[in-house]
């Protein structure tokens, strides 16, 4: 019986190259401040978001529309979860 593991074994033994970061191109300095300019203005939309998210569910708690507001919040942290999660992820899956 042909099972995925059969399949997908001849893929998993390619010897995989891991990028040295001493080696790094001499473009790699602007592109890895472009890089910080954009991570700091992105978390900086997601403070905003938390912010607006919860005046907005201070002004409608007493309407009862909260619950809505509460949806909207969750996705600004989710946003800000993967943000924030980002390097590390990218870090993590260079390094194994």
């Amino acid at each position: 019986m042909l099972t995925l593991v059969h399949v997908l074994q001849p893929l998993l033994a390619v010897n995989v190259p891991t990028p040295n970061p001493k080696n790094a191109p001499e473009w790699a300095t602007g592109f890895t401040a472009m890089l910080s300019w954009v991570s700091w203005f992105a978390l900086g939309v997601c403070v905003l978001g938390v912010i607006i998210s919860g005046g907005a569910m201070a002004l409608a708690s007493r309407r009862g529309e909260g619950g809505e507001h509460a949806t909207r919040l969750g996705w600004v942290l989710m946003g800000c979860i993967v943000i924030g999660s980002s390097s590390g992820i990218v870090t993590a899956m260079l390094r194994a």
